[in-house]
């Protein structure tokens, strides 16, 4: 057959639980059905061959239209458990005699192992149970062709089989279990959430998919929408205050709510959040406060709060004072942590003068939401009874600080000044004073009981210009006289005396160049004062009488408080005089006139060309301050000679080496071990265990060497074998074991000495064993005890 006549002819029966299968034949714009009756079919496919072509009267040759026959898609049901496969269809070709010549291939996916074809009649079978929500279809394609030679009869033709739904999956919410917030007060029909439910089953067949919503709990507060999903608020006026939150249950069933139907459920947390439908309530219409009249302003008096039943800012409430007569003695402020009213005092408070106040308060919410404006109004007040309670108030002073001058140096009980303080309570008691020694650490000041303050001492400004004392007045008679205790600062100037002569500014050397030349200014001076300088007070210089007429320098006032320093001649050598000194007189001019000589050091240094300062040899002048070079240098290189020492010394030690040869008298290690229990002689045989004495190795004599390891193992010397071990002799056998443990060359390179509890044979001694001690008591003998004093006497009157 050619390929171009498709699949008209490949027939397809589709028998699937007595269904048909519609087939269409592309004949022109006809169609044609195809049923189970197989001589329609042949019919058919004999047109198809008899009707290729025709021609016109004209001698035209008139194409037909080209028939194809589309059966590309069949049906198998899913979920099918019954005991044989399913058929799904036959394969039928019109070149198919029946004389088993032809043979039907399947190809695709799924074949051979899903979809199965008797290659003989064609049947296609499913050989495992198909779910559609795995794989809703699958492409396969059939052939015909020779047996005998595979040789394809018929062109290949795809088909789709469909797995045909059925109800066998339950709805799901996929995104449950829900959360969601609503308004409180929210009007009937409010939507609070959609939720949705999905179904596996095949949303185009039948009502498998088909979901309706409706609601298990939540009722009467809440309805669900069947179609949507969506949840919406079934009652009015839900008040958060009430009840915050509500568990709803929605349930989705498929087959569109119908008996047989499954379903699924979820879970929809509904949280009402606060809307501000509460005013604000003060607990108490009247609050009673005190505060003392020692109180200082900023002081807290007192606290009140009035509740709102809203949450956030719809709970937040503002403050003020809107009346009374302690609006401008008190003043009102609001914790931001416990969002209380805070009552302040803003101004001193006297109980002599007022004794109470009233204030009132109103508490509104800042944040009203308009659609509930008719529920107001959101504000609230009260009254606040403020009474002013008595306090032992301490002294105050007239003036709220002093400051005096006193002059320096003047005698101890100079006067400084008077300080006054006064009792403002009714009581007015007397007021003494004192001054706090923590302020007056060097006790430069006395004060009396009326307060006036002198000098205990001289006071010298260039010491300390001011001082800042304390005076505290202290009310008599008061209960508790630290709460009665007033202080003040009090500022002393010390006043300036001229008392000090001046000095040059600096005592630095001054450098001069051997080749200075005569009338060069080498310095110019200036001095210092330690006291005070009018602004007309100057400094004037001149040179000391006894330098006054000198043939090396001269000294010219500038008058302006420094003077220049010139010299009169050349010819300087630093061989001949290195250092010059140069009394300077220094007068400052002041009332009374203060003058000091002071001494200015010049010094001849070595210049070059340029009058750079070479040397000034100031070196005698350095090295009494340390050590010289010379002297580190020596210090280093003996430092240097004891390392070389210490060096050599311990290279020579490394280098000496040791002999090879281990002599017997050089290299004695002795272990010695000392027990203190006696040994229970030779028969006591649990003291040591022979056996650890036991060497297998035997020796030839050769001294061990320390520095290599032996090769060589000599044999056992003849008679040497474990009998030996359970020998009554055991002198010779240590002999024995000690000989050959000199002669071993693997044996440690030392001896080590070990005791047993052996006397030997014939030991005049005898056994120290307490064995054979308890056997009789016939040789028994202590009286020879008796003869050794009456430190043993109890002892032999114990044995005897």
């Amino acid at each position: 057959m050619r390929k171009q006549q498709g699949c008209g002819l490949l027939r397809v029966l589709l028998l699937l639980l007595g269904v048909s299968v519609v087939c269409t034949a592309a004949l022109g714009t006809g169609s044609h059905r195809l049923d189970h009756r197989n001589h329609k079919h042949r019919h058919l496919g004999h047109s198809l061959h008899k009707h290729r072509q025709r021609t016109g009267k004209e001698g035209q040759v008139l194409h037909r239209s080209k028939r194809g026959w589309v059966w590309n898609q069949f049906f198998v049901i899913e979920e099918y458990t019954g005991p044989d496969p399913v058929l799904v269809g036959r394969l039928h070709s019109d070149v198919d005699s029946g004389d088993g010549n032809i043979k039907y291939i399947l190809s695709g996916e799924g074949a051979g192992t899903i979809f199965v074809i008797d290659d003989r009649t064609g049947n296609i079978h499913a050989t495992k149970t198909l779910d559609r929500e795995e794989q809703a279809q699958y492409t396969l394609t059939a052939q015909a062709v020779a047996r005998d030679t595979n040789k394809p009869l018929e062109p290949p033709s795809e088909f789709i089989v469909k797995v045909q739904d059925i109800n066998d999956n339950p709805p799901e919410f996929l995104h449950g279990p829900y959360h969601a917030r609503v308004p409180e007060m929210s009007n009937v029909g409010t939507s609070v959430i959609q939720v949705t439910a999905t179904d596996a089953d095949d949303p185009t067949y039948g009502n498998s998919a088909r979901l309706v919503y409706s609601i298990l709990q939540g009722q009467p507060y809440f309805s669900v929408e069947p179609q949507t999903g969506i949840i919406r608020t079934a009652l009015p006026n839900m008040d958060r205050e009430a009840r915050q939150e509500y568990d709803v249950v929605i349930q989705a069933k498929d087959m569109g709510g119908h008996m047989g139907g499954l379903s699924g459920t979820t879970e929809v947390r509904i949280t009402l959040t606060d809307v501000n439908d509460n005013p604000p309530k003060f607990p108490q219409s009247v609050y009673t406060m005190s505060v003392s009249e020692d109180k200082v302003p900023g002081e807290e008096v007192g606290r009140l709060k009035a509740k709102d039943l809203d949450l956030g800012e719809n709970g937040l409430v503002a403050y003020r004072l809107i009346d009374g007569d302690g609006m401008n003695v008190f003043e009102l402020t609001t914790d931001s942590e416990t969002r209380e009213a805070v009552i302040k005092l803003k101004k001193h408070v006297d109980y002599e003068t007022k004794r109470g106040y009233s204030l009132k308060v109103e508490g509104s919410n800042p944040h009203i939401d308009s659609r509930f404006l008719t529920w107001g109004p959101y504000k609230d007040e009260a009254t606040i009874k403020i009474s002013v309670e008595d306090a032992d108030e301490p002294p105050v002073f007239i003036a709220p600080s002093y400051t005096y001058e006193v002059e320096e140096n003047a005698p101890a009980g100079a006067v400084v000044g008077r300080v006054h303080a006064k009792d403002t309570d009714a009581a007015n008691n007397p007021v003494s004073y004192m001054i706090p020694r923590y302020t007056d650490l060097e006790k430069f000041f006395s004060i009396s009981e009326d307060g006036l303050i002198t000098t205990t001492k001289p006071l010298d400004r260039e010491t300390q210009a001011w001082h800042n004392i304390s005076v505290s007045a202290i009310e008599i008679g008061a209960p508790e006289l630290w709460l009665s205790q007033a202080n003040l600062r009090v500022n002393i100037k010390v006043k300036d005396v001229n008392d000090n002569p001046p000095e040059l500014a600096s005592n630095n050397e001054v450098l001069m160049c051997e080749t200075v030349s005569p009338g060069k200014v080498i310095e110019t001076v200036s001095a210092l004062d330690k006291d005070e300088m009018d602004h007309r007070q100057h400094f004037s210089f001149s040179l000391a009488p006894e330098v006054a007429h000198n043939q090396n320098f001269s000294l010219t006032d500038s008058r302006d408080s420094t003077a220049s320093i010139y010299v009169l001649r050349k010819g300087f050598s630093r061989l001949t005089q290195d250092v010059y000194f140069l009394p300077i007189e220094i007068n400052d001019n002041g009332f009374p006139p203060m003058s000091s000589t002071n001494t200015l050091t010049i010094r001849v240094c070595s210049c070059d060309s340029k009058d750079t300062i070479l040397s000034c040899n100031v070196e005698p002048y350095v090295l009494p301050a340390g050590l010289s070079t010379g002297a580190l240098i020596a210090i280093l290189a003996c430092i240097v000679i004891l390392l070389a020492i210490v060096v050599l010394f311990v290279a020579l030690r490394r280098q000496k080496k040791e002999p090879l040869i281990v002599f017997e008298e050089e290299d004695i290690r002795e272990n010695i071990i000392t027990y203190d229990d006696e040994g229970g002689g030779e028969e006591d045989t649990e003291a040591f265990d022979i056996a650890t004495l036991q060497n297998p190795d035997g020796a030839n004599g050769f001294l061990p060497r320390k520095d290599i390891k032996p090769e060589l193992q000599f044999p056992l010397r003849p008679g040497m074998g474990r009998s030996e071990a359970n020998s009554v002799d055991v002198d010779d056998f240590i002999k024995t074991r000690i000989a050959d443990a000199d002669s071993d060359p693997t044996a440690p390179p030392y001896d080590s000495i070990q005791i047993y509890g052996y006397e030997g044979r014939g030991s005049l001694a005898g056994s120290l064993s307490s064995l054979e001690s308890v056997t009789t008591e016939s040789d028994l003998d202590y009286d020879y005890l008796q003869s050794w004093g009456p430190r043993f006497k109890k002892l032999a009157d114990l044995i005897s």
